[in-house]
């Protein structure tokens, strides 16, 4: 049975990595004694060791070990035996690109649906849906494939910004990149807002935090969904 938080972000603003969600992540994975860390998105370029040591640094508050995939000769079977499962955020071009390239998305994609427990946030939750096309990220590198892990039945675009009237920006809003996505893609597209996150307990989907999210559908009209709803009954 698949178990997953899917956060839209990792560090709320003035809040420090991963602080609002300890006391979810702690319950979450009570269970277990070592978290796989997979650092592949590498925010701001930042090393493997220098994002797992960011890791490791938060998941003592709960008495967690912490071991990063590149510490393992083969990352096939460290996903395979992980205990539980966090992806980090950064770059989801360059994180899709590195989990082909290290033959782990199969196995990724089969240790969730087995049941491990797994924490996405920013890019590590964007390759929870089926393709990695609503990532907000620059193409810094370019993967086999955008195929994700297909672990919800519609996209996530994380960090979700509702349009700012008071900005002179003139590019594109986020809700219309999203329409620009649905004239080639039939998906329907969950925009989470930065504090929330999708809660997987097998096939059933519940929105969690304390704000609405946006759902997008093709050729229809945008909806706010409340906290609590169960997104998998409005599929």
């Amino acid at each position: 049975m698949k178990n997953l938080i899917i956060a839209s972000t990792s560090t709320l603003h003035n809040g420090s990595y991963l602080d609002y969600l300890l006391p979810e992540l702690e319950k979450h994975f009570k269970d277990i004694s070592t978290i796989l860390f997979i650092p592949y998105a590498r925010p701001g370029g930042i090393t493997h060791d220098e994002y797992t040591a960011k890791a490791k640094e938060v998941f003592q508050k709960i008495s967690k070990e912490v071991k990063g995939i590149h510490e393992f000769e083969n990352p096939t079977e460290a996903v395979a035996n992980a205990q539980a499962v966090f992806t980090g955020g950064g770059n989801t071009f360059l994180l899709v690109s590195e989990l082909y390239r290290n033959n782990v998305i199969d196995a990724l994609e089969q240790t969730l649906k087995n049941g491990t427990p797994y924490l996405g946030t920013s890019a590590g939750s964007n390759i929870c849906g089926l393709t990695m096309g609503t990532t907000n990220d620059m193409p810094i590198v370019y993967p086999p494939s955008f195929r994700t892990l297909g672990m919800v039945p519609f996209n996530i675009n994380p960090h979700y910004l509702d349009p700012d009237t008071s900005s002179t920006h003139m590019g594109e809003t986020r809700e219309t990149r999203i329409n620009e996505f649905h004239k080639f893609n039939p998906q329907p597209v969950i925009g989470l807002r930065e504090g929330s996150w999708l809660e997987v307990k097998g096939e059933k989907i519940i929105l969690k935090g304390n704000l609405t999210a946006r759902w997008f559908e093709a050729n229809k009209k945008p909806v706010e969904i409340e906290p609590g709803t169960e997104i998998s009954n409005i599929l």
